[in-house]
């Protein structure tokens, strides 16, 4: 069958959807926020595909399937294997990598241990272990023609007694002969050797080395390593040279014995290979000189040092003091300006001083005092690991290279350096042959990354740093990888967190994954990824009810010429400049934020303004430095401000203006389990639980509030514990959430559902979306204002019962927007948020866009990093950086209003931006 076909579709706020999909082909799913596309791709496509997977399972994984509940749809046929890649990261271990997750890493563990050289730190030689197949190839190939003696030193040469059993030992083994100084003598007749024994070798064999001897040679050497160490002795009587052999890898220069490289010596989740130390994670707590002098521009009088500037401290900070005047140490200069031998004295003390951080090692002695653990604690960071260097893995590790690189040179490379040194090694031979299959492996999945546009991330990049567009890409690579071929992928817009240059690289992953026989269906609201797809579905008109049908199925051609009445999607698209040119206010700053030396990360030493009043948005490709620049220099900066800059990469911070708090609104979930929802988010629920306690059945029964509560035992359901659903283990996959049989799903018991308000009971108000319960509450003002919020920031098609731990990164992150909004006061506060436009349509930007003017207009400061052309061209200051990712940026290209930008011609940004206002305009304010 060539179509997917679905008929009779109604999970969530389909509308009985009828749908024939083209199987082979890139399909896009658009449609404003809230209209249905995860409900088809996911909830409808998706699920249908999972419960078709596990019939074909066991019978033991078949018992699960009953309790999966089939999507609400008539019929779906042609359906194929399918895979979801969302946009979600939910890897929290601090062992996973870009590396790892990729099974790049696994491939170099590989090409290491296979066709590594281990080299001696100390003589800087080729360390190799010989096989007996190895020996007797080097023999013959260096020494064709030439007549050796193969021997072996004896155990032990002590006395006259011990040589007789030492003889008797070797002869009953069946060596007849020794080599004393050069003669072949023979055993029996040898008197006892003396001050000479070290000369003294047992003879396994005496040959001609040549192809006719390679049997003899390597049965000799075999012998031979059985009755030592591994080791084997061949001299050459011609000129009285010699070579040894050894079974493991020895030094042939001062004798140092090393590992055999494996698989295993290159793993850091492995014992064997992992540092002994940091355990393989490649950083340690311990205490840290940033923590205990918060002020590095403090001196030693003004209490530069923190845990000792405390009155019951007082005594340690006066020998301290004396003890620096005694030395010859400044105690009036700020600490940041002594020298590094003089910190460490101050710190580690000597013989005259007990120093800061012994004191505190002896008080973390004491951890069964809860008030030392805690004080302790205070001034203790994860530091990198001073045995592996970060490199996660023994020492021994790191004497194995390949083409002159270690393992760890490899891992802190960006793809395209790896990919480069990888092309660049020059094998002999016989390495070229075994690490063809290797190196092909290493070649394709460094590329795959390159075409997902990761090329910024280093391999040893944790897994669980990168943000849920991240992720997907690196799952998206990981498809590529797997060569699978007529499977269907369902990807959550993988074009999250790319700038609009990066798209084009995207778009040939997705090619890719088609050429191979998959279907690729795809919900996306970025222009160039929908216009790229070969088929396109488009859901509407609105959100929640108002959504849910097809406005237009059919390929791009002919939504170009599709009417477009009810489409806001493709009034956008092919509607020309559909709105006048967004209409900003001039606004005056009202202070500004410096930011001077800025080195953390890939940045460059960089100083940048950032305006206090406005909406400033921080624009440039992927890996340019934006996140590093406000979300780890601006405002952990501004949450240590007054307190020095610690370890943050900056060498000063000025605030020219008034700034409360600083708060940041990023993508993280705002709850992991079903029990957490939008209405809790927002302190929301206890206005309806008062209502619903207000009611005369309620009232005569003597329920409280707390009786609508499901996190209580009273009203909630006693076998799901008012969750609504369970977690079913699933161990051959990931675990499932699945309704309660008893409750239905509704969380609570029989009795606390009798009790209705309008006809409605407690959980058919958590089935309502905000929209519905703004309307439901009109009479409940104070509930009503805080679902207005909600709908203002595009959220009104959640229901308020919706498990957080279902929203998206961009649902989430404009949740934390509506409660700030809600919890709003005179305060001038900093708002940070990291691509609030994630997940939104067009049409939603606008919504989203008036939000962030309302906090402006307020007084406070809104920081963004984004991507998204129309929010970058409604902001009132934009800082461009680059020019490229990775090493390649961590500059500041271009800062100041939109037209500066645009006129800046070294700005990627200012092209595509200067590209979108000639094609779409704006959206009218």
């Amino acid at each position: 069958m060539d179509k997917l076909v679905i008929r009779g579709a109604r999970e969530h706020n389909l509308k009985n959807v009828d749908l024939d999909i083209p199987r082979g082909k890139i399909i896009v799913i658009t449609g404003v926020s809230g209209s249905g596309k995860s409900s088809l791709a996911f909830d409808t496509i998706y699920a249908e595909g999972q419960r078709r997977y596990l019939e074909s399972l066991s019978t033991y994984a078949r018992q699960f399937i009953e309790k999966l509940e089939r999507p609400d749809v008539d019929e779906i046929s042609g359906i194929s294997p399918t895979i979801a890649i969302r946009q979600k990261n939910t890897v929290t271990s601090s062992r996973s990598t870009v590396g790892t997750a990729t099974e790049i890493y696994d491939y170099l563990r590989l090409l290491f241990a296979r066709v590594g050289k281990t080299i001696c730190p100390d003589c800087n030689l080729v360390v190799r272990a010989f096989s007996p197949q190895d020996a007797a190839d080097d023999l013959i190939g260096n020494h064709n023609g030439e007549r050796v003696f193969i021997v072996i030193r004896p155990r032990r040469l002590i006395d006259e007694e011990s040589w007789e059993k030492l003889r008797a030992y070797y002869m009953a083994r069946g060596f007849t002969r020794v080599l004393v100084d050069g003669n072949v003598e023979d055993i029996e007749g040898l008197e006892h050797p003396g001050s000479d024994g070290d000369e003294t070798f047992i003879l396994v064999d005496r040959l001609k080395c040549d192809e006719s001897s390679r049997s003899r040679i390597v049965e000799a050497v075999e012998l031979a390593y059985g009755e030592t160490d591994g080791e084997v002795l061949v001299f050459f009587p011609s000129n009285g040279r010699s070579v040894r052999y050894n079974e493991s890898p020895v030094c042939p220069g001062c004798g140092r014995r090393f590992i055999e490289p494996t698989p295993l010596l290159f793993s850091f989740n492995n014992p064997f290979g992992a540092c002994p130390d940091c355990k393989g994670f490649g950083n340690r707590m311990e205490f840290s000189e940033a923590l205990i002098v918060p002020d590095r521009r403090k001196s030693l009088e003004e209490k530069a040092i923190d845990p000792w500037s405390r009155e019951r401290f007082e005594y340690f900070y006066d020998e301290m003091l004396s003890y620096c005047r005694r030395v010859g140490i400044p105690v009036d200069v700020p600490y940041g300006k002594l020298d590094g031998r003089q910190r460490e004295r101050i710190l580690e003390g000597d013989g005259e001083y007990i120093g800061v951080i012994p004191f505190l090692e002896r008080m973390r002695e004491k951890s069964y005092k809860r008030g030392h653990r805690f004080f302790t604690r205070k001034y203790m960071d994860f530091t990198t690991c001073r045995t592996c260097k970060g490199g996660r893995l023994r020492r021994e590790a790191y004497y194995v290279k390949v083409g002159g690189y270690t393992i760890r040179d490899f891992v802190r490379m960006v793809p395209a350096e790896a990919l480069e040194a990888v092309e660049g090694i020059d094998f002999d031979e016989r390495d070229a042959a075994v690490a063809r299959d290797i190196i092909s492996e290493l070649r394709s999945r460094l590329g795959f990354l390159i075409d997902v546009g990761l090329d910024y991330l280093t391999l040893d990049r944790l897994t669980k740093t990168l943000s849920g567009g991240e992720a997907q890409r690196i799952n998206l690579a990981n498809s590529l990888g797997a060569n699978l071929v007529d499977a269907l992928y369902i990807l959550d817009e993988p074009s999250i967190g790319l700038h609009m240059a990066d798209n084009e690289r995207l778009v040939g992953a997705l090619e890719k994954l088609k050429d191979r026989g998959n279907t690729v269906i795809i919900v996306e609201h970025d222009p160039d990824i929908i216009l790229s797809a070969d088929f396109m579905v488009d859901l509407g008109p609105g959100a929640g009810n108002e959504g849910g049908r097809v406005l237009f199925s059919g390929s791009i051609a002919e939504a170009r010429k599709a009417k477009r009445t009810e489409s806001k999607t493709l009034q956008w698209l092919f509607g020309g400049k559909i709105a006048e040119k967004r209409r900003k206010k001039k606004r005056a700053p009202a202070g500004e934020i410096v930011l001077k030396g800025v080195t953390e990360h890939n940045l460059k030493g960089i100083d940048v303004d950032f305006p206090l009043g406005l909406l400033t948005c921080v624009t440039g490709v992927s890996g340019s430095g934006k996140s590093s620049l406000v979300v780890d220099v601006l405002y952990r900066a501004m949450l240590r401000r007054g307190r020095g800059t610690g370890r943050i990469g900056l060498d000063s911070l000025e605030v020219h203006g008034t700034v409360d708090r600083v708060l940041l609104v990023d993508q993280s979930p705002i709850g992991s389990t079903p029990r957490s929802n939008p209405i809790t988010y927002i302190k929301g629920f206890s206005y309806i639980r008062e209502v619903f306690a207000a009611q005369h059945k309620a009232k005569v029964r003597g329920y409280k509030p707390g009786r609508f509560s499901f996190n209580k035992p009273q009203g909630r359901c006693s076998r799901c514990q008012g969750m609504g659903y369970r977690r079913v283990e699933m161990h051959f996959m990931a675990d499932v959430f699945v309704p309660c049989e008893e409750c239905g799903g509704k969380r609570y018991n029989k009795e606390t559902l009798e009790i209705e308000y309008k006809g409605k009971n407690i959980s058919d108000v958590l089935d309502m979306t905000v929209d519905e319960a703004m309307m439901f509450f009109a009479d409940v003002p104070q509930l009503g204002e805080k679902l207005w919020v909600l709908s203002k920031v595009g959220l009104g098609y959640l229901k308020l019962g919706q498990p957080s731990n279902t929203l998206s990164g961009g649902e989430a992150q404009r949740m934390k927007i509506a409660r700030e909004l809600v919890e709003s006061s005179d305060e001038r506060n900093l708002y940070i948020m990291d691509e609030p436009t994630t997940g939104l349509h067009m049409h939603d930007v606008e919504r989203l866009l008036k939000v962030i003017d309302e906090l402006v207009d307020s007084g406070h400061t809104v920081v963004v990093i984004e991507h998204n052309m129309e929010v970058i061209r409604s902001a009132d200051h934009i800082i461009d950086l680059g020019p490229g990712g990775g090493e390649r940026g961590g500059k500041v290209v271009a800062f100041g209003p939109c037209e500066r930008i645009i006129a800046r011609k070294r700005s990627i940004t200012g092209r595509y931006l200067k590209g979108y206002i000639e094609r779409y305009g704006g959206l009218k304010k």
